[in-house]
């Protein structure tokens, strides 16, 4: 645990770092885990009849309440071309899928094409949304009475050292998983670029958990990396949990592993770490049961004395926590 912490990695017991070290897989939330956590908008497209700066009020007006990156992206992004905002009224978050919201008294939803309506977002502008999700973009639809009032495409970069970090986990053997709320389209892009072996698309935060327990039955000891609110309850499930520790509170909470400097190539160090004290751990048993069973058989022979027998005794304890302490270096 001392090694770990030196080196940014938290372990909240010995438990969970002797647990890492039989993972066979690991599953990774992406904004913010895989990727950098800091997307910023590349597109915006408008029905006829509405501009730019009319959608980007309304869709901040209502987007400026919520903590969610994507939402914060759009705020960034519309503050320098807009200054006036709208009052919203009856404002509903809807956990996976988005906010809904009354402007003037007209109703409008912002969010996932699922949310606002899936056949008229995948039809929208000919289909403009599929195209841009091929590019590895999150898109983000708003609706109002009249339909889909426009598209926000926002883009989120991978980490550099995301592929090194899976490559070395795909060499120790350990499966990896992205579980995402993206579209198909979006974390196909995404899995391909990080080199992801597969990947789960529209995730909300009960599939996640849904998909945990799947994970487990399939291959026993799994773990979950995630940073975010709706990254918690799969934290929890998962036997292993370790958060990024740029994470929100409730993600570092529940746990069992925090990465403090979201370096994701420490968790291949972690495991690493885990397997050379499973094998100090068995050396240290096994030593020990050898000089025990030695100082009895000695014993009943009659020809070891008692000075003898002690310095046996505590010599091997001085032995046994000299080998524990080469998980120092």
């Amino acid at each position: 645990i001392s090694n770990g912490a030196r080196k940014g990695i938290l372990l909240k017991g010995g438990v969970h770092l002797e647990n890492l070290g039989q993972l066979r897989a690991i599953a990774f939330d992406k904004t913010g885990t895989l990727t950098k956590g800091t997307p910023e908008v590349t597109d915006v497209i408008v029905r006829d009849g509405m501009t730019k700066e009319e959608l980007l009020t309304y869709v901040v007006s209502i987007e400026k309440y919520s903590n969610h990156p994507l939402a914060s992206a759009i705020v960034r992004h519309a503050s320098t071309c807009m200054n006036d905002q709208l009052k919203p009224v009856n404002m509903e978050d809807v956990a996976g899928f988005g906010v809904s919201a009354y402007l003037n008294g007209i109703s409008w939803k912002i969010g996932k094409a699922d949310f606002v309506g899936k056949v008229e977002a995948e039809q929208f502008k000919g289909g403009v949304a599929t195209r841009l999700a091929e590019e590895g973009k999150t898109i983000v639809f708003a609706r109002d009475e009249q339909g889909i009032a426009g598209v926000i495409a926002l883009k989120d970069q991978v980490r550099k050292d995301t592929l090194a970090a899976i490559q070395q986990l795909q060499k120790a053997g350990i499966r990896t998983i992205m579980l995402t709320g993206d579209s198909e389209k979006t974390a196909a892009a995404i899995a391909k670029e990080s080199g992801i072996d597969t990947y789960v698309a529209e995730c909300l935060p009960e599939t996640k958990v849904d998909e945990m327990k799947k994970l487990k039955q399939a291959y026993g000891t799994v773990a979950m990396v995630g940073d975010g609110i709706n990254d918690a309850p799969a934290l929890a499930t998962a036997s292993v949990g370790i958060a990024m520790g740029e994470g929100t509170d409730v993600a570092l909470e529940t746990a069992d592993v925090v990465l403090m400097k979201n370096h994701l190539p420490r968790i291949a160090e972690a495991i690493q770490l885990s397997k050379k004290m499973n094998r100090i751990v068995k050396q240290n048993i096994v030593f020990s049961i050898v000089v025990i069973l030695a100082l009895i058989a000695s014993n009943f022979m009659q020809f070891l004395h008692l000075p003898m027998g002690v310095i046996g005794h505590e010599g091997s304890t001085i032995l046994v926590i000299l080998n524990g302490l080469r998980l120092l270096r």
